[in-house]
């Protein structure tokens, strides 16, 4: 079925007003509009994607006209068109918080983050291996130069570390896509479907692809770049890399063991050990970390394993649920984020033995760092508990009680290390600023005349905490499109059928 407008527009707007705005580095209004503009268009075209989706219709778009197996092929379900629209939400809110901030005046900081934004749309869109690895390296080399833009020794090794090892897993996912092709000889995800069942060598040489898309969505042991890069980076750049890079890799991981492995079966204990160890390995990193960020960058290791959660029952319920999951917890994640930049931007520092007394001194952002630290953590009334009860009901459903208490007790440590966040931060007593060993400036702190943190700063957060709530409540709508991207991927006919056009 032909889309409503064409697929390659979140790819190619973005792509050109990055462009145009790299020719005018000082007219920051015309970047901001830029951003803000871009981020809103796509956002829109998300949601006229979800409309002509969500009764499990699927959109293609074979770019220059070439017939199947030739053309690049561009296809919309609900599944990706769920993706695009909320990371276009998440890129737009980034881009406010960007203006409160004043990151946008970094030099290219915003051709940049559009660059990567349409990497990822089109991580979403394409249906073909190649092109996945394309659209990756599209997303990820300007993250390389956003990451390690600026100064200071941290940033340099952060920098140094994210760079190597994602340059290597691009290496390994380019690898694995050859392998692919050399021996089904296609790499058109229509044409593979159900193969790897079928193909024992190609069941190998899809697990190079995995296995390369699991570094890049931090499973464990494959994760310690990203305690070790993301707390490092400029604030607006860690909330956008939040809500992007890693979601992209759990994306395709989900697509390819759906579409290619038929569920992967015989591999599922593979999946659950994985989604175990992730879990467990990521909350307790999480409780011994000492600042706002790398605690949350922590948690994004640890809850990539409840998406895992989805494979390894792979049921209706399940992939409903961990579809939904995935959703909320992007903008979950993104809110706790862009409140910890918002403390950095305030007081210069995130550490929390040199923080205290925010609630009394940001109440909103107090508000929407405690409604989204309980979702993350599985409280009730917020998304995350919705979410985390339907997987956890899954699991149990299809006998997977070690998974299930796996689970339950990963939130519990979520909470303790939310409830460490808000009772040293937020609730504490300002705390004296020490002298910095490394010998820079003592950060400010609420004993000073509070530092001013705009609305740009605490706006973004606000909404998405404020959604949250709203989805964990009024959740019917989401869970429809949900179950319907489920059952996409559960019987991958229709996707198949509008991939290969046959």
């Amino acid at each position: 079925m032909n889309a409503p407008l064409p697929l390659v527009g979140p790819i190619v707007l973005p792509l050109v007003v990055a462009g145009l705005l790299l020719a005018v580095p000082s007219r920051l209004t015309l970047h901001r509009i830029g951003w803000l503009g871009t981020g809103a268009a796509v956002l829109a075209q998300g949601g006229t994607l979800l409309a002509a989706t969500r009764r499990g219709e699927v959109l293609t778009e074979r770019i220059g006209g070439w017939p199947a197996g030739f053309a690049i092929t561009l296809a919309a379900d609900t599944f990706s068109a769920l993706m695009v629209t909320v990371v276009a939400l998440v890129v737009l809110l980034c881009g406010v918080f960007a203006i409160g901030s004043g990151d946008d005046r970094r030099p290219y900081l915003v051709p940049l983050a559009l660059m990567t934004s349409a990497g990822a749309f089109g991580a979403f869109l394409t249906a073909d291996l190649f092109n996945l690895f394309v659209l990756i390296e599209v997303m990820l080399v300007p993250s390389y130069v956003l990451l390690t833009a600026g100064a200071g020794r941290e940033r340099t090794v952060a920098g140094r570390i994210y760079v190597t090892v994602n340059l290597l897993a691009s290496t390994i996912l380019l690898a694995g896509v050859g392998l692919v092709y050399a021996v089904a000889g296609t790499v058109d995800l229509g044409e593979l479907a159900g193969a790897a069942g079928r193909d024992g060598a190609l069941a190998l040489a899809g697990t190079v692809v995995l296995l390369a898309l699991a570094v890049k969505a931090a499973v464990v042991p494959l994760h310690g770049w990203l305690p070790r890069s993301y707390p490092y980076a400029p604030p607006v750049v860690t909330a956008l890399f939040s809500g992007i890079l890693t979601k992209v890799g759990g994306y395709a991981i989900v697509r390819i063991v759906a579409v290619v492995y038929d569920g992967a079966v015989d591999y599922r204990w593979v999946i659950g050990l994985a989604a175990a160890v992730t879990m467990v390995i990521g909350v307790l990193g999480a409780l011994g970390e000492t600042t706002m960020r790398s605690v949350l960058a922590f948690h994004m290791v640890s809850q990539i394993g409840y998406l895992l959660i989805g494979l390894v029952v792979f049921s209706p319920a399940a992939l409903t649920a961990a579809i939904f999951f995935l959703v909320q917890y992007i903008l979950v994640k993104a809110a706790l984020f862009l409140c910890a930049g918002a403390v950095v931007v305030g007081y210069g520092t995130d550490r929390l033995d040199r923080l205290g007394g925010l609630a009394m001194a940001h109440r909103l952002l107090a508000l929407a760092f405690i409604g989204a630290g309980l979702s993350l953590a599985g409280m009730p009334p917020f998304s995350g508990f919705l979410a985390k009860f339907l997987l956890l009901r899954a699991a149990v459903a299809d006998g997977n009680y070690l998974i299930f208490a796996v689970a339950v007790l990963v939130s519990l440590g979520t909470l303790i290390s939310m409830i460490k966040i808000w009772d040293l931060a937020f609730w504490g007593e300002p705390a004296p600023a020490p002298p910095d060993p490394a010998g820079h400036p003592p950060a400010r702190t609420t004993d000073d005349v509070p530092p001013r943190i705009a609305t740009w700063l605490t706006g973004p957060a606000v909404l998405l905490a404020a959604l949250t709530l709203l989805l964990g409540s009024a959740a019917q709508p989401l869970l429809g499109l949900a179950a319907t991207a489920a059952d996409g991927l559960i019987d991958p006919s229709a996707y198949v059928e509008a991939v290969t056009g046959r």
